[in-house]
């Protein structure tokens, strides 16, 4: 069920153990390769993380060169950005980590016209599932209506032998699942109320600053609204702006360019001046981070969860495409380990796993932010030590390199949090004071040498 990221590669794990997999579409998929109305943050930032491009390069090998022919800016952390965060600008050391910053279309796109060439796996565009089938014990298969049908028309069903809800945040499956008897998951969530808005701009020279492709000011505690410009595959940027609940971004054009000046610097606002913008400014408000806890016991059978649907982050940390992929792994590893069964429990908390590291992140992060509210605020007893930790961490990323690659590598989900407790970083946040900053917003990237 979806025909998202998360639904396409699921679907291309599956038909290596299928003899027919059936992708059920709610949207009929552009044939120019644009946005599509089922999703509705597309018009906002993007990024694929370093984790996300293992993944999918795992799983559609030479994927990442395509990706890079088609246009989309390859961006080097830190060395290609401007950033701030916490009162400090980070300095432009030589680049640990890469993010693909092009649009979500462009990169679905490209992964659709790979997946679907394979002929073991058919696609119902234009179709709404509207229920399962089945009883308490195991899914059977999903009621599908047209959309472009009669609304009062029987939905026909359609038999599985498995079911996968890849549906996105808005999933339905809790009702779905109740309406045969079966389970409903428990559902975490913790929501800032933040929200943002974006705009499309093209530069006077289609870039930011000569060695500069993007900026951004990350929001935190102290300083609760971000934002930034990021390059897309035509040369142009889309601008995001963000605040919480109460202080929304407005998509008004005039109080769009106005509520920029609330970041911290005036850089972003100083090049939107120069900027012509090539859109109206597009809201999206549903932040939340959700996760659905289908691997306890008590949920039938033949019926999995994976991307939003199973684990939505809130959209500003940029988790979502690549735990779509790294979730695709983990249900093909999950099928294959010929030591263990793969039951429906055990599938499912394969998949969970494999969001769990960006749920500690943008949870983790969420918990501190004022107005914060939902039901998994309280953390561990061990976070508060954890907190501290990390506090130090990230107070010490901008200025030092060591520390700072460790950070990234962690939040671009390439490594686990365990590389923040290596012995040369943990001897930066326990025994060294920050290092200094740059003072303004550094125009070049350092030299290699000054690391």
């Amino acid at each position: 069920m979806g025909g998202s990221l998360a639904g396409l590669l699921a679907a291309h794990v599956l038909a290596g153990h299928a003899d027919r997999v059936t992708v059920v579409e709610r949207d009929r998929f552009p044939d120019d390769g644009g946005a599509r109305p089922g999703v509705p943050q597309g018009r906002h930032p993007h990024v694929l993380l370093m984790g996300g491009q293992a993944a999918v390069e795992d799983l559609l090998p030479g994927f990442l060169a395509e990706l890079r022919d088609a246009g989309a800016p390859r961006v080097g952390m830190p060395t290609d950005m401007v950033l701030w965060q916490n009162g400090r600008w980070f300095r432009r050391v030589p680049t640990s980590t890469y993010i693909y910053t092009g649009s979500r279309a462009q990169l679905e796109g490209l992964v659709r016209r790979r997946v679907l060439a394979n002929p073991a796996i058919s696609v119902m565009e234009g179709a709404d599932v509207v229920g399962l089938t089945g009883d308490a014990s195991r899914v059977r298969g999903v009621l599908v209506r047209e959309r472009a049908g009669d609304a009062r028309a029987e939905p026909r069903a359609l038999d599985a032998d498995l079911v996968v809800d890849a549906s996105g945040g808005g999933t339905k499956a809790a009702q779905w699942l109740a309406g045969i008897g079966a389970a409903s998951p428990h559902e975490e969530t913790i929501d800032t109320g933040l929200a943002y808005a974006s705009r499309v701009y093209r530069g006077p020279a289609g870039v930011l600053d000569g060695d500069t492709v993007g900026y951004y000011v990350y929001p935190g505690t102290e300083q609760v609204h971000g934002g930034g410009a990021l390059p897309l595959e035509d040369g142009t940027h889309l601008v995001i702006v963000s605040g919480l609940r109460g202080d929304e971004p407005p998509t008004d054009e005039d109080e769009f360019e106005a509520y920029t000046k609330r970041l911290a610097h005036p850089l972003l606002d100083r090049w939107m001046a120069d900027a012509e913008p090539l859109s109206p400014p597009f809201g999206y408000r549903r932040t939340a981070n959700v996760r659905r806890r289908y691997d306890l016991p008590g949920h039938p059978a033949g019926f999995l969860a994976t991307g939003d649907a199973l684990c939505a982050f809130n959209p500003i940390y940029g988790q979502g495409m690549a735990v779509a992929a790294m979730s695709a792994v983990a249900l093909r590893d999950a099928l294959a380990d010929r030591r263990r069964t793969p039951t429906t429990r055990r599938v499912q908390r394969a998949l969970l796993g494999a969001s769990r590291l960006a749920w500690d992140i943008s949870a983790g992060a969420d918990r501190k932010m004022p107005g914060a509210v939902g039901n998994a605020l309280d953390g561990r007893s061990t976070d508060r030590i954890t907190g501290w930790y990390l506090r130090r961490v990230q107070e010490r990323s901008p200025g030092d390199a060591v520390v700072g690659d460790a950070f990234r590598a962690v939040l671009h989900l390439a490594a686990p949090v365990t590389a923040l407790f290596a012995p040369a970083v943990a001897r930066a946040v326990l025994f060294q004071p920050p290092a200094p900053t740059p003072t303004e917003p550094p125009e070049r990237p350092e030299a290699a040498e000054t690391r």
